[in-house]
Formats: C-alpha cells, structure tokens, sequence
C-alpha cells in the first residue's frame, strides 16, 4: 500500500467513491487543475471539472507509485472509466501548500 500525503490521499479516497465534494475538499480555494490542456482556477471552476472529467466518465484513479519532493508529489495511478482507451496510465502532478492541494497536473 501506498503511503500518500494526507491531501492527496483523501482526493483519491473520495475518487474512489465520485464523491464530488469530498474530492474538492483538499483543495486549496485559488488551486489550479491542469487536464486535457485546459486550465481550471478556483473551488467553482475545480468543482464543474471534477463533474465533467470523474463524474461524467465514471473516472477512478488507483495510485500505482508515488515519487515525492516537497512540495512536489508525482503519483502515477491507472484511472478506468466509461472513456475511449480506457483504462490508462496517467502522471498526477500536485503541489501541495499548507496541507493543501495547491496545483495538480494530470497528464
């Protein structure tokens, strides 16, 4: 098992269930989301890409590894859904701040 930092183990425990407000939770308020080459800044903008990008593919991301680097934490996790190619391997890039997500970058 995995031992994630605290924000980003309960944005991928809350994934696990699409839980829309727990996954927005970690998040800082000012927080940027970088997916699919568009950018979301803020709780309002995070929350309709959480809705669109998990909910709306029934996305679960598993966290495979973890590289870490204060502030920096890499983790690379299968995520499956109801989305072409699925499921896939993707890089989830976040910057963590005063024990919040400040900036994560799927890739």
């Amino acid at each position: 098992m995995l031992t994630l930092p605290p924000p980003i183990r309960s944005y991928f425990s809350a994934n696990s269930d699409l839980d829309v407000e727990a996954m927005l939770a970690p998040f800082a308020a000012d927080a940027v989301v970088k997916d699919e080459r568009r950018t979301h800044q803020g709780t309002a903008a995070i929350r309709a890409w959480i809705k669109e990008a998990s909910l709306g593919n029934q996305a679960i991301a598993v966290p495979l590894t973890i590289q870490s680097d204060e502030p920096l934490h890499h983790v690379m996790a299968q995520v499956s859904g109801s989305f072409p190619g699925s499921p896939v391997t993707l890089a989830f890039h976040f910057r963590l701040d005063g024990g919040r997500i400040a900036r994560l970058e799927i890739l």
